[in-house]
């Protein structure tokens, strides 16, 4: 049986997750209360783990480095907790490195349509054809990703989530809308794929 994480912890850990986010888009990534959440923001505000900032009228909060270096403390505590935890985190970030390879390479042919003379020419999404064959590449993925969010949330249920996250993505995308590959301020295949990968490594204390 997989464990539930304490709050004060998920909501810091949201913040690393999103990179930058505000008090709602906190408290939606792991559905938590919304007052709660923005309590917990303060806390940590208060013991010099996140700062708000704004840019270009946009604010969110971000980990401070002493909110980075507390969030990995308690990720790993939280996970030397659960037997066999760390191990299979492990086991399901072997196996996502070459995923992840592919993933890359998907979202750069997404984004890149070599032609004659210009190898580097940006995709105008003009060819169907080319786009179907990467939508395919992401539904393979979202396959190959399935057995192993299963893995992951049977550690803890923080964990839950990200392969229905990310096949909703690659439903959207194939239903003709670009943004779901790789746009942000949607949970596009990018945005989902990079929360995870963030998530392995932050979870395990090591670098991308």
């Amino acid at each position: 049986m997989s464990r539930t994480s304490p709050t004060d912890l998920l909501v810091l850990h949201a913040v690393r997750l999103r990179g930058m986010a505000g008090n709602a888009a906190v408290a939606r990534r792991f559905g938590l209360d919304p007052a709660a959440a923005e309590e917990l923001l303060l806390d940590a505000e208060a013991c010099g783990w996140v700062t708000w900032s704004e840019f270009a009228g946009v604010g969110g909060w971000s980990l401070t480095g002493r909110g980075r270096a507390e969030n990995e403390r308690r990720l790993a505590a939280e996970l030397a907790d659960v037997p066999g935890g760390a191990a299979a985190v492990r086991r399901v970030h072997d196996a996502f490195l070459p995923l992840n390879a592919r993933l890359r390479q998907a979202c750069t042919d997404w984004q890149i349509r070599p032609a004659p003379g210009a190898p580097l020419a940006a995709n105008a999404h003009d060819d169907p054809e080319w786009d179907s064959l990467i939508v395919c590449e992401l539904s393979g993925l979202a396959g190959e990703l399935a057995p192993l969010a299963a893995e992951l949330a049977g550690v803890l249920d923080r964990f839950g989530g990200y392969d229905v996250r990310f096949s909703s993505a690659v439903e959207r995308a194939g239903a003709g809308d670009p943004s779901w590959v790789d746009g942000t301020g949607v949970d596009s295949c990018h945005t989902v794929w990079f929360e995870l990968h963030e998530d392995l490594i932050a979870s395990l204390g090591i670098e991308r």
